[in-house]
């Protein structure tokens, strides 16, 4: 028996740039309309630093790092048999360094009712293509889903940072709770 870690994709991507720049870009040339929603920075959870942002606020995705309690605690989730809840929309994170990529799938899957995305593109298509699909169904529709990887290489290419290691020690969550390496939502304490 393998476990989801072994099961994983040894497919690794280049990260992501956590720049609302990129990431726009990422966004717009694959559905999501410009004049729907766009990213940007977040500089701290002080309400000061939060009056800055604009509104109305419809994601979040954080970026944490990786450390030794948090794969021991996703390590002990993995073990836990838990059902997942049909109207959230989730995913697991096969593919290294897609944390990003999974993050804004997740913020854009939980918002399909609420952002009209451009009709046949990118995104259309596989939340239309992935919305029976269990977690591990979608993270196999997107680790063998050429088109995204070809967005997510351009994307992981144009930002100001030189990318000088593959195996990023950071993970990006999204805020509804969808962290593509656990193997469901969890509580950040």
């Amino acid at each position: 028996m393998t476990t989801l870690d072994e099961r994983a994709s040894a497919k690794r991507w280049l990260p992501l740039e956590a720049n609302p720049d990129v990431i726009n870009q990422f966004l717009w040339g694959l559905g999501l309309p410009a004049d729907e929603a766009e990213c940007y920075d977040v500089y701290g959870l002080d309400e000061e630093l939060l009056e800055m942002v604009p509104k109305p606020v419809i994601a979040v995705l954080f970026l944490y790092p990786i450390t030794t309690k948090t794969e021991e605690e996703r390590l002990q989730q993995e073990n836990e048999n838990r059902e997942y809840n049909s109207r959230v929309y989730f995913m697991k994170q096969t593919v290294g360094n897609a944390c990003g990529t999974i993050g804004l799938l997740h913020a854009l899957g939980n918002l399909t009712s609420e952002v009209k995305l451009v009709e046949g593109s990118f995104f259309d298509k596989f939340f239309k293509s992935t919305a029976s699909l269990n977690p591990l169904q979608r993270a196999a529709f997107l680790e063998n889903d050429r088109e995204m990887e070809v967005a997510h290489s351009v994307a992981a290419t144009a930002g100001d940072t030189e990318l000088y290691d593959s195996h990023t020690m950071f993970m990006r969550i999204c805020w509804e709770k969808g962290d593509g390496k656990r193997r469901g939502s969890f509580f950040l304490n």
